[in-house]
């Protein structure tokens, strides 16, 4: 099928390379070649004789089959897998700035209507109900847009003891200084932490934090932090509310001014079908002039001006294939988020099965709320690799040879997975999966 793919784009380098008025004599003849050559791979596959060859692109990058050949269960994958229309958008939108094909004045990215990027940015606004929004490259940029705009040297920022290591740098990058809140014994962030940890940070620096910052599920154990009783709590003390939703814009319904968030903040390429990098950063229209102001400089010898760019976005964000594609993917996305009771239902199916093999557990809150969860098999699985020759890669090797794919290669003791996107039947085969390895090195398994 790449072969195909491949000889495709061949032929449409003949295009590519030809004038306007049409192919010549020789263009025509490479087109027909190129054109043989897809018929008998075409046959090929009709006939089933097709056999995975040294395929490559450029010479060195080797194919990546695993989404076609295998169950990805990796954490940070899962949800970013590309619909259909992602993966078309990526061949006819990846040249450079294939965006800009019809920018017009004022020749801002948020302006542009053909395509319909303009439309888009009010949609993704409507998605998490905040007022206004940008795509950005990444949550990470959504996290630096927002410090920088609203911190100066010195401030502080309230994180999350499973704060991920971009708020960190996103606060670090201005001067600020993070603050985190400790986990209450579930590994959860609580209202009455947060608002102890203000209240602990303003007496020690003598000033309020300029930012609370917490994940909605963070990206350790997936669980469920009290955002909306910590935007309560931020607000109660005047203080601005990120939710960073890099884990649920895009896979779940989030509901910006219901959580009484000031700034969403979404992963493309974490939850939302989309290439890397890409995200959204969503606000209220209280904080949209401070982070979204625009550029007030004139040059000193030429005097121009550039006052419709706006400073936090430098000018325009995300260009190209990974923005359209993430424009293609959003009716998917979209509908998806409807259907989020049910991934969560396939979650607990897998872990209530994971959970029959003696010795296992699972570290993250449960029932689980999320499709990725941290398991702790150093009791079950981890038995095996003290006395096995590959140690914890037999594990790995297990799994391989069942067309699973994901794990952290050779963890057996704490090690994360994620179920999204998963069918009930493929989810069925990985229970079982786990299940057949268990038997084959003598775990006790528990059948419901």
């Amino acid at each position: 099928m790449f072969e195909a793919l491949f000889t495709l784009e061949d032929m449409r380098q003949v295009f590519r390379d030809s004038g306007p008025t049409g192919l010549s004599d020789e263009e025509e003849a490479k087109f027909a070649a190129r054109l043989g050559t897809l018929k008998e791979i075409i046959q090929a596959i009709e006939k089933g004789e097709g056999v995975p060859g040294p395929v490559r692109i450029a010479g060195n990058i080797d194919l990546r089959t695993r989404e076609e050949h295998a169950l990805n269960i990796q954490p940070i994958q899962a949800a970013g897998r590309l619909s259909l229309e992602a993966r078309k958008a990526v061949i006819s939108y990846g040249d450079g700035y294939s965006t800009c094909d019809q920018c017009r004045k004022p020749f801002r990215l948020d302006r542009i209507t053909h395509p319909a990027i303009g439309q888009f940015h009010l949609d993704l606004a409507r998605f998490v109900n905040m007022d206004q929004a940008r795509v950005v490259p990444g949550a990470r940029r959504g996290f630096q847009a927002v410090t920088q705009a609203l911190l100066g040297k010195g401030d502080s920022v309230i994180v999350s003891s499973l704060a991920h290591y971009t708020e960190f740098l996103s606060v670090e990058g201005v001067g600020g200084v993070a603050k985190e809140v400790p986990l209450d014994d579930t590994n959860r962030v609580t209202a009455d932490a947060t608002a102890e940890k203000i209240e602990t940070v303003t007496r020690e620096t003598g000033r309020t934090p300029g930012l609370v910052m917490i994940d909605h599920y963070d990206y350790q154990y997936a669980n469920e932090h009290d955002v909306r009783g910590i935007a309560r709590v931020a607000h109660q003390y005047d203080i601005p509310f990120l939710c960073n939703g890099a884990y649920t814009v895009g896979i779940m319904p989030v509901d910006g001014k219901a959580i009484g968030a000031d700034f969403v903040v979404g992963s493309g390429h974490k939850s939302m079908a989309s290439p890397a990098p890409s995200g959204v950063l969503a606000m209220t229209d209280e904080w949209a002039p401070k982070v979204l102001r625009t550029t007030a400089m004139v040059g000193d010898v030429t005097n121009r001006k550039f006052g419709i760019k706006e400073v936090g976005m430098l000018g325009c964000t995300l260009m190209g294939s990974n923005l359209i594609a993430m424009m293609a993917s959003f009716p998917h996305v979209r509908e998806r988020t409807t259907q989020w009771d049910e991934e969560v239902r396939k979650s607990n199916f897998f872990i209530r099965r994971l959970l029959g093999i003696d010795g296992s557990r699972v570290l993250s809150e449960y029932p689980r709320k999320h499709s990725l969860t941290k398991v702790d098999t150093t009791g079950s699985f981890d038995r095996v690799a003290t006395t096995h020759k590959r140690r914890g890669f037999y594990f790995s090797d297990e799994l391989s040879e069942r067309g699973i794919v994901g794990e952290f290669a050779g963890a057996t003791r704490a090690w994360k997975l994620n179920t999204y996107g998963l069918t009930w039947s493929q989810v069925r085969y990985l229970a079982d999966s786990f299940e057949d390895i268990a038997h084959k090195y003598n775990l006790p398994v528990r059948l419901d």
